[in-house]
């Protein structure tokens, strides 16, 4: 788990391909104080598991599946990444809960200033609309953020200066895309509304007949 906070801006190093997978290099210095061989590490939002380390830089495999579904397929090398080590439970939890389990991608297709913030429209499709809610919270390439409107095709996130200067959201412009987590309490609401799994109650054999017959009527 994660928080959205980031830690660090990391950046891609080196990059090995594979039929249809790639592995990682990230060059970064706080997120690899404490972490060793088999931690996870949100890479813009995407939780990752380091299976190498050195001065200086962690290596993490990304699956087919993961670049399907992610931004990662776009990096390049010398590419800025979003970089969070899991949460420990003795941290304060200043963003939300993050999985780092990405939910789809989004297009961000306006960026506007207004005094000391920036607005940032993300049109994405509905599956990922419908669990999104006013003023509730998003991942944004792993940064948690608030959400200050939403209709039936776009949501949209205000972002402060620190936060533009400490993330790769800074970086962005119209047209790029971003890895979206939504939170996931909607998500068990739904699955738990909808379940319509087999009954587990077990069916007593007592009936009228068998009372009758055993003379208790």
């Amino acid at each position: 788990m994660f928080t959205g906070i980031v830690e660090e801006l990391g950046k891609v190093k080196n990059i090995s391909y594979g039929s249809r997978s790639i592995k990682l290099m990230i060059s970064c210095s706080n997120v690899l104080e404490g972490s060793k061989i088999g931690d996870s590490i949100a890479v813009n939002g995407v939780c990752l598991t380091v299976t190498n380390m050195g001065n200086g830089y962690f290596a993490a495999d990304v699956m087919p599946e993961t670049l399907r579904r992610t931004s990662l397929r776009d990096m390049g090398i010398g590419s800025k990444v979003n970089l969070e080590r899991a949460l420990r439970l003795s941290d304060r939890l200043g963003g939300h809960i993050v999985s780092g389990h990405i939910d789809g991608i989004g297009t961000i297709t306006q960026m506007e200033e207004e005094d000391n913030s920036v607005w940032y429209s993300i049109r994405t499709d509905g599956y990922i609309l419908k669990y999104i809610i006013h003023k509730g919270s998003v991942a944004i390439d792993g940064t948690s953020l608030t959400v200050a409107y939403i209709d039936e095709s776009l949501f949209k996130v205000s972002l402060i200066p620190h936060t533009r200067h400490m993330t790769v959201l800074g970086d962005k412009k119209t047209g790029d895309i971003v890895n979206i987590e939504v939170d996931q309490v909607a998500k068990y609401i739904e699955k738990l509304t909808l379940f319509n799994g087999e009954k587990t109650e077990s069916k007593s054999n007592l009936t009228m007949d068998f009372l009758r017959d055993n003379g208790f009527l």
